[in-house]
């Protein structure tokens, strides 16, 4: 399969996404063909990846120029701490503007070397190598980085593009099927917001995509990123259109932050809970139809997607959930900015709600 090459042009700045098999081996060649070339770089890698494929980028780069930073890539990580070892290295070997950090490995590590490469110095060069199907076809588009607090989820960050993104399909082989169903929940995520001939696409092909099967996951991603490429052009710094993307994830944050970011609830996942929450939120305040809603969820409950908030909560929690929810960056009052749907492909995202509304909604959804 020849690489998939899409244009990011965002006011300031154009970079490339390649989508594609063995990119990785074919680093330097890429590298040179996208006239990136480094005094020093710093390889910021999730110390799940294999040690092999560390040694063969060194080897195929320049191994003299190149340090290595392994993290532990969990929420818990994603923090201030790990942004302060990530500088150390950086002013300790001297590395200056025209140098670059390159992450290897899913959104977490994505997100916090972003962050710190937009806050280093003002601005590091920075490339991202996404392994997981999530990172791949969401986090690693459109430039937003961050770390958590006990306060939630990404409330520290910044807006900075990247200068390249490179897909290599080969890693999601050796990831475990849920990973891969965390992924596939920011593809659903993408077709219900934007393009209903998708969402038809992944009802009709889902088994395939989640087998890894060619040619649908590289259509899958591709159509994916494609989504999230257009809508961050149109609207870089999400005043507007780009708050679509957080379709579910007010709602998801804050589960995430209720489970204190544990295992038993990754990303993922908790963007499909969120998901359908606000699908059934919608559905509640009369803003999408029930034959709209009706062939979303049985998409959801035919391809046994994570959907049910009783598997994970109790009505004690909600004064919990709701705290969160309250204090998520995308609220600008005291009401709860939620992203809704009115159809497949046509989201609502200028609708506010009170608390006490969304708490009424909890209750009705948590047994006990």
């Amino acid at each position: 399969m020849k690489p998939i090459v899409l244009k990011v042009k965002t006011k300031d700045h154009t970079y490339p996404i390649i989508i594609g098999k063995n990119l990785i081996i074919n680093l330097s060649k890429i590298f040179k063909k996208n006239q990136i070339n480094f005094g020093k770089c710093l390889i910021v890698a999730d110390n799940r990846i294999n040690k092999n494929i560390i040694n063969k980028i060194q080897n195929n780069l320049n191994k003299k120029k190149i340090k290595v930073c392994f993290f532990k890539a969990t929420e818990k990580n994603k923090s201030q701490k790990s942004i302060d070892r990530i500088l150390n290295i950086l002013l300790k070997k001297n590395f200056n503007r025209n140098d670059y950090l390159v992450s290897i490995g899913g959104g977490i590590t994505g997100d916090l070397s972003g962050f710190a490469a937009s806050i280093f110095k003002r601005g590091l060069k920075f490339i991202n190598i996404p392994t997981t199907l999530l990172a791949q076809v969401d986090s690693s588009i459109g430039g937003k980085t961050g770390i958590n607090t006990p306060h939630g989820k990404n409330l520290v960050g910044s807006f900075y593009q990247p200068d390249l993104v490179l897909s290599d399909s080969n890693f999601l082989k050796t990831l475990p099927k849920r990973e891969i169903i965390c992924g596939y929940a920011e593809i659903l995520k993408h077709s219900l917001i934007y393009n209903k001939n998708f969402f038809k696409f992944l009802n009709n092909n889902f088994l395939d995509i989640i087998r890894l099967k060619s040619p649908f996951i590289e259509k899958a991603i591709y159509e994916s990123c494609k989504i999230k490429k257009n809508i961050v052009q149109k609207d870089e710094k999400e005043k507007n259109l780009r708050k679509i993307l957080n379709f579910g994830h007010t709602f998801a944050h804050a589960y995430e932050a209720t489970m204190g970011y544990t295992k038993k609830l990754n990303h993922g996942e908790a963007v499909l809970l969120g998901m359908s929450s606000a699908l059934k939120f919608s559905f509640q305040n009369k803003i999408i139809k029930n034959n709209e809603l009706s062939l979303i969820q049985s998409h959801i409950l035919k391809s046994k997607l994570p959907n049910d908030l009783n598997n994970f909560f109790h009505k004690k929690d909600i004064k919990k959930i709701l705290t969160f929810m309250i204090k998520d960056k995308k609220n600008n009052s005291k009401n709860i900015n939620l992203i809704l749907l009115k159809k497949i492909g046509l989201p609502e995202y200028k609708k506010q709600f009170s608390s006490k509304k969304i708490k009424i909604f909890l209750e009705r959804e948590l047994i006990n």
